[in-house]
């Protein structure tokens, strides 16, 4: 007799919206001589869109007399994600220089908890020249 095995196709699915810093709290920072200046700041968020809830995220941020700069962090989302509610944490690298700049997100495998266990994916964020953030974010949720 024939096993009969069931596989459950995975969809990547898209999430968007938009949110706002509410808080932005420098806490350690070294200022070189040569310009360059390393931070540890912890950042508060409000999301809105397909993402919603709250987060705090830990970032070092390195700027320049000259202009380029990045960031990496981690952030730990709680929220809810399309109405399934949960936690996840995520991953940044960004930066800028003279051509633009790069924010992205990368879903830490195994972060999500409640109805976002399993969550996985990465996405990006755009800074409008208002100074408005959006996301976008390219997951999958068995």
């Amino acid at each position: 007799m024939a096993a009969i095995v069931a596989t459950m196709a995975v969809m990547t699915q898209n999430a968007s919206g938009t949110f706002d810093i509410t808080g932005w709290d420098e806490y350690a920072k070294d200022a070189g001589p040569d310009g360059v200046v390393v931070a540890r700041v912890r950042v508060t968020k409000a999301f809105h869109g397909d993402l919603t809830g709250t987060s705090v995220t830990e970032i070092q941020t390195v700027t320049t007399d000259s202009g380029p700069s990045a960031y990496v962090g981690i952030e730990r989302f709680e929220g809810a994600l399309h109405g399934r509610k949960g936690t996840f944490v995520l991953q940044h690298s960004a930066g800028s220089d003279a051509e633009g700049q790069w924010l992205k997100w990368l879903i830490v495998p195994t972060s999500g908890t409640g109805e976002l266990a399993g969550l996985r994916g990465g996405g990006d964020i755009v800074v409008d020249e208002n100074g408005g953030h959006s996301y976008s974010l390219a997951y999958d949720l068995p």
